[in-house]
């Protein structure tokens, strides 16, 4: 079995490890849920830092940038299933249903959802479909697990009806705080650009009139600047950071952070050192 494996292709996922795993950047374009079969799962965003573990589910929002961490307990693997909640279908949903929606949401945009009988039902009622490749899964009856995995959201969380079917365009958001907060994610200028509400060339042009130089320029030049701080004031190694501000590569982080400093991270972390004797 592949890892993730599609279960229902597009929106509901099944993965599983035996080893430590973190993810380098992950986009989250429809809200997710996440149901935590076994093992620890830890998401990090700007924002937000959740962990959750055997038996739970958290549900992200849509239009995030953050990074993953899977663990396997001791002695066993580690599992979850991921169902991609996405907005055809969310929107089939509220005209079938008639929902209303109410007032706008205003809580946190990652919410670890509390557990009662019936989710724990649901929960376990999807377990067998995934840890079978999803063989016995039609795509009807995937389309009915997403329904009503939905239903019993909004059963156990009124407040989610607000959260859920919210299909408004991210709207402009301030520049300067979003870039500030997520610089270190290693993704594309025009994803940047879309979770901030902006076309590419929008984005190039605001950005220009914040910051006063490109964004890829002020990408790097931030990255860098943290990763001397780091190395400086933290005494962190430069393999231990560099994947976490953006980099590809420790060569090329390295060849970057010399262009600029004049100097190797290593030096600068050895030099730190000598200081201190």
């Amino acid at each position: 079995m592949i890892s993730p494996a599609e279960i229902l292709p597009g929106v509901i996922f099944y993965s599983y490890l035996s080893a430590e795993r973190r993810e380098k950047v992950c986009l989250w374009n429809h809200h997710t849920l996440v149901l935590q079969v076994s093992g620890q799962f830890t998401l990090e965003t700007s924002a937000q830092t959740i962990s959750m573990s055997t038996g739970q589910m958290l549900l992200i929002g849509k239009n995030q940038l953050g990074t993953i961490t899977k663990t396997p307990l001791p002695g066993a693997n580690y599992e979850t299933i991921v169902i991609s909640l996405q907005e055809d279908l969310l929107r089939r949903i509220i005209l079938e249903e008639k929902i209303e929606v109410g007032q706008n949401y205003i809580g946190p945009p990652n919410i670890l959802i509390p557990s009662n009988e019936y989710l724990q039902g649901y929960f376990q009622s999807i377990v067998p479909y995934a840890r079978s490749s999803g063989a016995e899964m039609t795509d009807e009856m995937g389309i009915l697990k997403v329904k009503e995995g939905v239903k019993l959201l909004m059963l156990a969380m009124p407040i989610l009806r607000s959260f859920l079917f919210d299909f408004a365009e991210p709207y402009k958001i301030d520049l300067e705080k979003f870039m500030v907060n997520n610089f270190r994610f290693n993704v594309p200028v025009e994803k940047f650009a879309q979770l901030t509400g902006r076309s590419l060339a929008a984005f190039k042009r605001d950005f220009l009139k914040v910051f006063g130089i490109p964004p890829r320029q002020w990408l790097q030049d931030k990255r860098l600047q943290e990763a001397k701080h780091l190395i400086e004031t933290k005494h962190q190694k430069p393999s231990a950071i560099y994947l976490d501000l953006g980099f590809e590569s420790l060569s090329h982080f390295s060849h970057s952070f010399k262009k600029k400093f004049g100097k190797a991270p290593t030096d600068i972390r050895l030099e730190n050192a000598i200081q201190k004797l």
